[in-house]
């Protein structure tokens, strides 16, 4: 299929993680395909949960994945687009299939209602689902060759996954389900029938806040390392222009804590990621 599956792969990441794909147009070329088929694959993998009724074919999709990267998976695999693109680029630029395995592992916890236990857990799924993303990116920017990035992706991942969270903190608590740090909750006295009934608390107010202070100092972290990294790679890592607008936006939830925080037009995100990669090329 070639060139078709990642026109298609475009599409997919487009519809299925808008901010990603526009955080790709600052790429050009075959690195820009590569790294598009990588965040179409993994827009696949995390939209498993919202697409299923039950764990049980959610396991199948993400054991479909699996096997697609183990070689297991025969036939028509390469008549899926997103898999082609995804194959071929983890040939062109030796991907490490273990690194995506144990992505596809960690999104396996998305599929049931467990709320997430702590800070280190947290921290090890965003490790494993998002910092991964900008560990492979700026590989393949590097045409296959391993990049030491410091704690770029390692921080900007945990800082990706928490603002994410918090900004869907309302979607997540109507499915009956808590993806950020349980204890930090229960340290501040809230229970889980607040957050499932949709009810507001200063204890409640209080835990966003100190997630929302420990995302901050992940993206301050992450700036600092990226700026010690050689320019052409630090375009992997555009997407901190965009995150630290949505962090911000954080603070303006004038309907409550459970509705989305307000965020940038697509234009404004575009000039956002256009000037920051100016100023770090």
């Amino acid at each position: 299929m070639g060139t078709e599956s990642f026109v298609h792969a475009a599409e997919a990441l487009r519809s299925g993680d808008r901010d990603r794909y526009l955080a790709t147009l600052v790429l050009t070329g075959a690195h820009r395909d590569a790294v598009i088929a990588l965040y179409a694959f993994n827009a696949d993998v995390a939209s498993v949960r919202e697409r299923v009724s039950d764990p049980a074919p959610g396991e199948m999709r993400l054991q479909w994945w699996s096997d697609v990267l183990d070689g297991r998976e025969c036939g028509a695999v390469r008549q899926n687009p997103v898999a082609d693109a995804l194959l071929n680029t983890i040939e062109r630029y030796t991907i490490p299939t273990g690194t995506l395995l144990r992505l596809i592992g960690a999104r396996r916890f998305d599929l049931y209602d467990d709320p997430m236990p702590d800070l280190e857990s947290f921290e090890g799924y965003a490790g494993e689902t998002v910092s991964t993303l900008y560990q492979l990116a700026a590989m393949i920017l590097n045409d296959g060759q391993a990049i030491e990035t410091g704690d770029a992706a390692g921080h900007l991942g945990v800082a990706h996954a928490m603002i994410g969270h918090l900004r869907a903190f309302g979607h997540f608590a109507a499915q009956g389900r808590i993806m950020l740090p349980w204890t930090i909750f229960v340290a501040n006295g809230v229970h889980e029938d607040e957050i499932f009934s949709g009810t507001q608390s200063e204890g409640l107010f209080e835990a966003l806040g100190q997630i929302s202070e420990l995302a901050a100092d992940h993206l301050a972290r992450a700036e600092a390392a990226i700026a010690l990294i050689p320019g052409h790679f630090k375009l992997a890592f555009a997407s901190i222009a965009v995150l630290k607008s949505q962090l911000n936006g954080l603070k303006y939830r004038p309907r409550g804590l459970f509705m989305e925080a307000p965020d940038d037009a697509d234009w404004l995100k575009i000039t956002r990621l256009a000037w920051w990669s100016f100023r770090n090329r």
